[in-house]
């Protein structure tokens, strides 16, 4: 099995298909049906009246921790999966990319709403921890036998004290939760309304919200890659000099935050395309990813590029709530297929993926950034959009695109002159 598969942009989608089933040894049929019908997404959400389609594609040529792998990616924004297959071919010649996740461990919460004096019951929930967790642990029995169940408990004390408003301490109780392959946001919300009647009777006071935290800091993956300055020449621009320009981006996002924004928006592109095809809640992801950059009181890039030893070292570290069971996963036929084609059936594995797709995305985006700039590469993959847009045919497409980028005018009343023209 390779996912080295040279010239699979140039075939037409079914020619894809045939060209992955060989590759990767695998049974694609179902990806040339209709993807969802409208009775099965009547029994994922509520009000159906249809269902809404994506472009399903594949980032190629990856190499994660010495094994080929094909990633679906589900995007509608151009260059994205183009970025992620480049950089993957690129980084394969420098042994791929490595990664690792920690174990599925998600937290949760129980908020106290205090009368009386807060410490007083920060310190009666300290006293009963043990109670507690004997109450946690037997919640969940078939999670135990899986290998998950409860990893922990403390108490924290959470002062608000927005200017203006009156002062509030909170006592937050935090348990954490090892969901294995699944997310878990109902067994951790599950766990939590057990906990909350207990909680109260030890305090004495008022329970307020009884719920999971978006905040995956125990729920990390890590992907890293190391890049010679040969492996990034690139046109009139030595490896050297990328690899330097790649450095400086990299210290630019970490000191502002404005600049961090959309750098870790290039990362995300390729997270969320991953956690969209595989039936993952890209939101909650999000969520817990933004929140991870600034975790330190100012938000800053969720990468690392350094240059050590003459060498690009590239890292990426972020909060992945990812499952391989449950949910859109068990119900959804092309999710299903997605996950077949990777290969992956461990919630920890498909972290790292996405770590890695997303560390891939970001190389894409400032190695662009560093030579030609981001919009010579972006807008020679939105053409065809432009191209499309402007009423060309799917065989008319590729060939008003190669016109619109000689022309460098991507503007869709360029796009129908030219087409009048074909």
């Amino acid at each position: 099995m390779s996912s080295r598969i040279p010239g699979f942009y140039r075939l037409p989608p079914e020619a894809r298909l045939s060209a992955l089933e060989d590759a990767m040894g695998v049974d694609l049929e179902s990806f040339r049906r209709d993807a969802l019908d409208i009775a099965t997404a009547n029994t994922m959400v509520e009000n159906v009246i249809g269902t809404f389609g994506l472009p399903n594609a594949v980032a190629i040529n990856l190499l994660v921790n010495g094994r080929d792998v094909v990633v679906p990616m589900v995007v509608e924004e151009p260059s994205v999966v183009a970025a992620v297959s480049n950089m993957a071919r690129l980084t394969r010649i420098a042994g791929g990319i490595h990664v690792e996740a920690d174990d599925s461990v998600m937290t949760g919460q129980v908020q106290v709403i205090c009368a009386g004096d807060p410490m007083v019951a920060a310190e009666r929930l300290r006293a009963e921890l043990e109670q507690l967790r004997v109450l946690a642990h037997g919640v969940h029995p078939r999670l135990e036998a899986r290998g998950g169940g409860l990893r922990g408990m403390e108490v924290r004390t959470v002062l608000y004290d927005e200017p203006g408003q009156a002062q509030e301490t909170f006592v937050v109780l935090h348990f954490h939760l090892d969901c294995v392959d699944a997310m878990g946001a109902n067994m951790v919300n599950t766990i939590a309304e057990r906990l909350a009647p207990t909680v109260e009777r030890i305090t004495g006071e008022r329970v307020g919200l009884r719920i999971l935290s978006n905040l995956a800091d125990k729920r990390l993956a890590r992907a890293r890659v190391v890049l010679r300055p040969e492996h990034m020449d690139h046109g009139d621009l030595n490896g050297e000099e990328v690899i330097q320009g790649i450095a400086a981006a990299y210290r630019f996002a970490y000191a502002d935050p404005y600049r961090a924004a959309t750098h870790n928006k290039g990362i995300m592109n390729g997270v969320d395309a991953v956690a969209i095809a595989t039936g993952n809640d890209w939101r909650a992801i999000e969520a817990g990813a933004h929140a991870w950059a600034a975790r330190d009181g100012q938000y800053r890039s969720l990468s690392r590029w350094v240059i050590e030893d003459g060498a690009l070292h590239g890292s990426v570290e972020l909060p992945l709530q990812v499952g391989t069971v449950g949910g859109p996963i068990r119900v959804h036929p092309t999710v299903r297929s997605n996950m077949r084609l990777m290969g992956v059936t461990r919630a920890r594995e498909l972290g790292g993926l996405m770590a890695a797709v997303g560390l891939a995305q970001n190389l894409g985006a400032l190695r662009a950034l560093a030579t030609e700039g981001i919009q010579q590469g972006h807008m020679r993959m939105h053409a065809r959009s432009v191209a499309a847009t402007a009423g060309a045919t799917p065989e008319q497409v590729p060939v008003l695109a190669a016109r619109l980028h000689d022309a460098q005018d991507f503007s869709v009343e360029t796009a129908r002159r030219l087409l009048s023209e074909l």
